[in-house]
């Protein structure tokens, strides 16, 4: 069975805790003879270091076509809401003024689900070629597979629309419906001139187990902030082969084992300086720089800044 990684845990650079996180509001609609959508908006705390992220999950059941689905799910942050869901409030009704008393930063899961039957209407009567959109929209491409997806200005301009909206009723259903078409677009337009699924899948990753060594050797980086770890020391320690943890963690999280790594040891540096207070060599050493030229050359990379500039700033 397809088990696609979870996307609010992809998003964040390291999964939160169950009891960090705040669900201020949920909403499943079926909007008839067409999409399932749903959207779950957290409470976002600040500690979450957080990267917009859009995911295609493509589900294949060889046996069960009827459990065949094509779903598209967004993590995004930085929108602000009145806190307020079940009375109206009267300054900013649903979007926070900055009047508002009641302002709460969030992060928002949305997913929507086609059916087979929704796909098969925008496919060409009697085309059945072999361009990889076309299979999908089609199922008949026979392997189940999760793509992550790049979330461009198109596609962020479509999902405020539909977590920002003033519709209701039918309206709203006509509304939802024409964004998803526009979503669906989008994400297919980024698999055009893929020819081989190998593009949008390492097939090792449909194995359960290979997949949680993935998971598991992104744990095993965030514990290692301060120890340096190579790509030969975590591929033994969770018992994969160098190239598939590569290929599969760039698969499963979209950045390479080296970017990831580096981003947990800056944003931990931004930490250890801003909120404890610990000097730039204090941090170069805690992280295991040789020195602290190399430190500071690293954190301006990732962040713009020296860390000198960073306190001065702060």
């Amino acid at each position: 069975m397809h088990n696609p990684p979870d996307i609010l845990s992809l998003a964040c650079k390291q999964a939160p805790m169950e009891n960090e996180m705040l669900l201020l509001q949920q909403r499943q609609q079926q909007i008839p003879g067409s999409i399932q959508y749903n959207i779950d908006r957290y409470r976002r705390n600040l500690q979450w270091n957080i990267d917009d992220t859009g995911m295609m999950l493509y589900h294949y059941a060889k046996n069960k076509p009827e459990d065949n689905y094509f779903e598209l799910r967004f993590c995004v942050s930085g929108n602000v809401y009145c806190r307020k869901k079940d009375t109206e409030c009267d300054m900013c009704q649903f979007s926070a003024s900055k009047s508002c008393m009641e302002r709460v930063e969030s992060v928002d899961v949305v997913s929507f689900r086609f059916s087979p039957v929704q796909l098969s209407q925008f496919v060409k009567p009697g085309m059945r070629n072999n361009v990889l959109t076309d299979k999908i929209l089609q199922f008949r491409h026979q392997s189940s597979f999760t793509k992550i997806l790049p979330l461009c200005g198109k596609t962020r301009m479509v999902l405020e629309g539909v977590l920002n909206h003033t519709y209701s009723g039918s309206l709203e259903n006509i509304y939802i419906n024409a964004q998803t078409q526009m979503l669906l677009l989008y994400s297919l337009d980024c698999m055009l001139g893929e020819k081989e699924i190998d593009v949008v899948n390492c097939k090792f990753l449909a194995n359960e187990a290979d997949r949680e060594k993935i998971v598991k050797a992104r744990e095993i980086l965030v514990q290692h902030i301060g120890e340096p770890i190579t790509i030969k020391e975590l591929s033994r320690k969770v018992a994969i082969n160098e190239c598939y943890l590569k290929k599969g963690f760039k698969e499963l999280f979209g950045t390479t084992v080296f970017d990831f790594y580096q981003s947990q040891r800056m944003e931990h540096a931004k930490y250890l300086l801003y909120e404890k207070g610990l000097s730039v060599t204090e941090v170069s050493m805690m992280l295991g720089y040789s020195s602290i030229s190399h430190f500071s050359t690293a954190f301006k990379k990732h962040t713009g800044l020296k860390p000198c500039e960073l306190l001065l700033r702060s």
